[in-house]
């Protein structure tokens, strides 16, 4: 994969799931191309070496994440020192309403079932805990170069508002559009044109009400674990991302609740960084990578 992404091309899209994503990304970027990016990975685990590969290649990287796709958009003509605000919407995933003691005898079977996009396992199973939003909170901040402190995450069931940007003035302006990715992927294709897609138009006289509702970082500890990531920086981000990848394998195979994710996630964390493993930005891909195996030895072996 990463040879091809080495080929001449005038658009390169990567929704490889996973690190395994990232090599690719950054060939395609060495080419100058069109870089449509829904890995991601690529930006969470190497999100300024990946930045300034584009900068110094002349590429354009443009999101495919719905909400970022969202914020892309919204930000149109915009300069981006006006914005006070970023808000990323989330669904609540599959355990939106279960009541908080229920969520530790989840299952996978549960989890991967998704109550408004149709998405993968990996990637649903990371809505309902709610990963997936903690991974979007640091491509925000990577993608837009904006502050930890302007990024905020709601949770709107409906999923017709996939992000919403606030300005100084206090004027905000929201995306609004139907839970399809191919509204994304194709304003991404067809970028800087807008042209005709077969999806759903919203009738909003049907819709009735759009809902909001905070979303509680004691319920979703992924999204105070991505505010420390934020904070961090340097490598924290790629052993972010390597221990969540371990923490989802192992409670699909069974070997660790919903619950213990987060748990072990932290703890993989706090343990690279008492080895003083994270310290230091990254200088190339090599030190993202190191970074990342080695976390991921590490969350194998822990207990939660």
């Amino acid at each position: 994969i990463a040879r091809a992404a080495e080929r001449p091309a005038d658009w390169i899209m990567s929704c490889i799931v996973g690190v395994a994503g990232l090599t690719p990304s950054l060939q395609a970027v060495q080419q100058g191309t069109t870089l449509a990016l829904a890995n991601k990975e690529s930006l969470v685990a190497a999100g300024p070496i990946l930045m300034a590969e584009a900068r110094r290649h002349g590429a354009t990287i443009l999101p495919v994440d719905s909400e970022h796709s969202a914020v892309f958009q919204a930000l149109i003509g915009e300069d981006i020192s006006t914005v006070e605000r970023i808000i990323i919407t989330a669904s609540g995933g599959a355990f939106r309403d279960w009541p908080q003691a229920d969520l530790a005898k989840a299952t996978p079977a549960q989890a991967q079932t998704h109550p408004n996009w149709s998405m993968g396992q990996r990637i649903t199973i990371d809505s309902a805990s709610m990963f997936n939003k903690a991974m979007e909170l640091i491509e925000t901040k990577e993608f837009f170069g904006v502050h930890e402190t302007q990024i905020e995450t709601i949770i709107h069931p409906e999923s017709l508002i996939h992000a919403m940007v606030g300005f100084q003035d206090g004027g905000m302006m929201a995306h609004v559009g139907p839970p399809d990715m191919r509204h994304a992927i194709g304003f991404a294709l067809h970028y800087p044109e807008r042209r005709p897609l077969d999806v759903a138009r919203l009738d909003l006289t049907q819709i009735g009400q759009f809902r909001f509702y905070a979303a509680d970082e004691g319920r979703y500890p992924a999204l105070s674990l991505a505010r420390e990531v934020m904070r961090r920086g340097n490598l924290w981000g790629a052993a972010f991302n390597a221990a969540k990848e371990v923490a989802l394998d192992r409670f699909i195979a069974g070997d660790i609740g919903f619950l213990d994710m987060a748990i072990l996630v932290e703890k993989a964390l706090h343990a690279m960084d008492r080895a003083e493993l994270l310290r230091g930005a990254p200088r190339d891909l090599t030190d993202v990578l190191q970074a990342d195996q080695a976390t991921r030895e590490r969350a194998r072996t822990i207990n939660v």
